[in-house]
């Protein structure tokens, strides 16, 4: 299978660079065609302006949304964007490796997001009418293909607890595994989450590198999340709220995982 890494850490020499370095070659070893976008090696440029289409005119007022769907759909794009779509289209499994800076991905990372996931290619897909508002959370481009957040986090797991400061590790991923993932089409998998990294002797190395491998071995089998889907009959359209007698007395993030 066809397994895509992409990586933000600036520092080779880190734990995130061992466990990058571990994936792939473990992914090789089990056979599966590897590539990756190692986006500080790549020096990726993480600012989503009006240089991103190649018609671009300093004269001319951004537009990031009209912009984005006009230079994907004339194949205008900065050739980064376009080599970037490309991989996601070439995958069948895609890894997002980080670590947990101020509860969210670096901006390097955000950033590849903010300019690949361009307008047709990743949102304003399909049709948007009062009966379906197009296709995304569940369906789009994407859809057929795993995704899996692989993070590192210098707390304990126990501040990521439902009970903990930090709040659940669920909640603090939520935007990126349904928003950034599912939303077009991912089947998302439960991220594998490395906690207290600044604690990590060669034993705990080794037992992480097991559990790692582990989830890699089952990168296609492992059950994803079970995200509601948006045209699967859960919500009102367009009001996009979950029907009456859909997870009664539940409200948010947890409501948008069925049982």
């Amino acid at each position: 299978m066809n397994v895509l890494l992409i990586y933000a850490h600036p520092e080779p020499h880190s734990l995130n660079g061992a466990l990058k370095n571990f994936s792939i070659q473990h992914l090789l070893e089990a056979g599966h065609q590897v590539k990756i976008s190692d986006l500080y090696a790549m020096q990726w440029k993480a600012t989503l302006d009006a240089a991103d289409s190649l018609d671009f005119s300093p004269e001319k007022p951004f537009n990031p949304s009209l912009d984005s769907m006009q230079a994907y759909e004339s194949g205008r794009q900065s050739p980064d964007i376009a080599g970037e779509q490309a991989k996601l289209l070439w995958a069948d499994a895609v890894i997002l490796q980080f670590p947990l800076w101020w509860f969210s991905m670096p901006a390097i990372l955000k950033g590849w997001v903010d300019r690949v996931y361009a307008y047709g290619f990743a949102y304003g897909v399909g049709e948007h009418s009062d009966s379906r508002w197009g296709d995304r959370y569940g369906e789009g481009t994407l859809a057929g293909k795993r995704a899996m957040l692989v993070v590192t986090a210098g707390g304990w797991d126990s501040h990521y607890s439902p009970r903990g400061i930090n709040g659940s590790i669920e909640d603090v991923l939520f935007p990126i595994q349904h928003g950034v993932l599912y939303y077009p089409g991912f089947d998302v998998l439960p991220p594998f989450v490395v906690y207290r990294t600044s604690r990590v002797d060669d034993d705990r190395y080794a037992a992480i590198c097991t559990g790692l491998g582990e989830r890699l071995d089952n990168l296609f089998h492992t059950a994803p999340i079970q995200f509601r889907s948006q045209n699967g009959g859960d919500y009102d359209i367009p009001a996009l709220t979950l029907r009456t007698g859909i997870a009664p007395g539940v409200t948010g993030f947890r409501a948008h995982i069925a049982e």
